[in-house]
């Protein structure tokens, strides 16, 4: 969509991404709740923009609480953070695991709308209160359930194992691990730059080597995938501002220290049916069109990208459908270091969903918090180099198989 008024995105904020692999984790203690997570990112957002007082409305996004926490009214949750924000209007959006990039979708249209100027849009998730199985079949319901029954028990794992096992037939399996491989090392490396990450301690050596030697083995979990090329269970907040050119003064924050954004696409595809093409993510690759040419820029305009990478496969699909890499190429432009921080289009900076993690309802926003911190210099010691020539951030957060994609384009403010 293009826009019609300016909107700003500033003072971004992530919460721990807990679960196995962080230090603190621990499957048999007591771990912190939704309310906590939510305001710890609130809070963090309100004291980088003057408290509550400049905010107008609430975005909340949250993919499965009532089943995960056994909590609904989500939106109830705003006053909980600052008693600033009692009475003031806010939602609770959801989109599976695209639920954080609806989030900033609602409120840039609230900004566009002129029905606020400041608007707090916050994700969150806690997911490790069930076991990975039961788990799982909670999060089979991003999917079509009358299918669920036809499903691998690890529902989208098997959906994703689906995609990598037509991309072995089609392009060589050898070929294709050794491109998701390069993915998982590669966003290892980034999160043990991000102190919040998930995997911030991991201390494997040889990644490569190590995700090849860990072969796919259907007997135990799906026939193309090992537990490495998955995203993990995660608990966590991200938050951000979105606001409107009269917002940013009235918070007192300086473009120099916000991103603008410059346009976005937020698409649905029939959840009801199969991929037309399961070697394509169809979903995203529309999505991405739409929101550069509303942007009127290309991708080779992008200096750095945020992609939904719940599993390696759809990272190295992710690559193909953003325009990056023709069909069947994108396992060797990500094997060639291309994707890397140092590479030809930096992606996944602080280790994306591999790397970082994945609270589902809190993803797309902290994609969002790390272009934020990309563009204006406060990534700290996760901080790329920028390409002046290259001036525009990109996220893409995919909900379900391919169903709910929202993308959207940043630039400096």
């Amino acid at each position: 969509m293009k826009l019609r008024k300016k909107v700003y995105m500033t003072a971004g904020y992530n919460t721990i991404s807990l679960g196995t692999g962080r230090k603190e984790f621990h499957p048999k203690k007591q771990r912190p709740g939704l309310e906590h997570y939510i305001k710890e990112a609130g809070v963090a957002v309100l004291e980088q923009i003057g408290g509550a007082k400049n905010v107008d409305e609430g975005v909340i996004s949250n993919f499965i609480a009532a089943r995960f926490n056994k909590q609904a009214n989500l939106a109830g949750f705003m006053p909980y953070i600052d008693e600033g924000l009692k009475y003031k209007p806010a939602v609770r959006v959801e989109g599976a695991c695209g639920s954080g990039g609806m989030a900033l979708t609602t409120s840039i249209k609230s900004i566009l709308s002129d029905t606020a100027d400041v608007v707090l849009a916050l994700g969150v998730e806690v997911q490790n209160t069930y076991k990975a199985i039961y788990g799982a079949d909670i999060l089979a319901q991003a999917g079509w359930q009358k299918k669920r029954k036809d499903g691998h028990a690890y529902f989208f794992p098997g959906q994703f194992s689906d995609r990598a096992g037509a991309y072995y037939e089609a392009y060589g399996e050898d070929y294709a691990r050794k491109g998701m491989a390069k993915w998982f090392a590669l966003m290892i490396e980034n999160a043990r730059l991000c102190e919040t990450a998930q995997e911030f301690h991991n201390k494997t050596p040889n990644l490569v080597d190590f995700h090849l030697a860990n072969k796919p083995n259907g007997r135990f979990f799906v026939d193309n995938l090992n537990v490495f090329d998955c995203s993990k269970v995660s608990d966590g907040a991200s938050a951000i501002a979105v606001v409107s050119e009269e917002g940013l003064a009235k918070i007192g924050v300086a473009k120099k220290d916000a991103v603008e954004i410059i346009s976005f696409a937020q698409v649905e595809d029939d959840i009801t049916k199969d991929p037309e093409n399961i070697l394509e993510l169809s979903t995203i690759k529309e999505a991405v069109r739409q929101a550069l040419t509303d942007a009127e820029i290309t991708v080779d305009d992008i200096g750095t990208i945020e992609t939904h990478d719940c599993f390696t496969i759809a990272g190295i699909l992710g690559v193909e459908a953003i325009g990056l890499a023709e069909a069947g190429k994108g396992a060797g432009f990500v094997a060639d270091g291309n994707t890397a921080r140092d590479g030809k289009i930096p992606m996944n900076t602080t280790g994306g969903l591999v790397g970082w993690g994945h609270p589902t309802g809190a993803t797309g926003i902290h994609q969002a918090v790390t272009i934020w911190e990309q563009l204006t210099g406060k990534a700290g010691a996760a901080q790329i180099t920028l390409n002046a020539n290259k001036p525009y951030g990109l996220t893409v957060n995919m909900g379900g198989d391919d169903k709910t994609v929202a993308v959207i384009v940043y630039k400096k403010g």
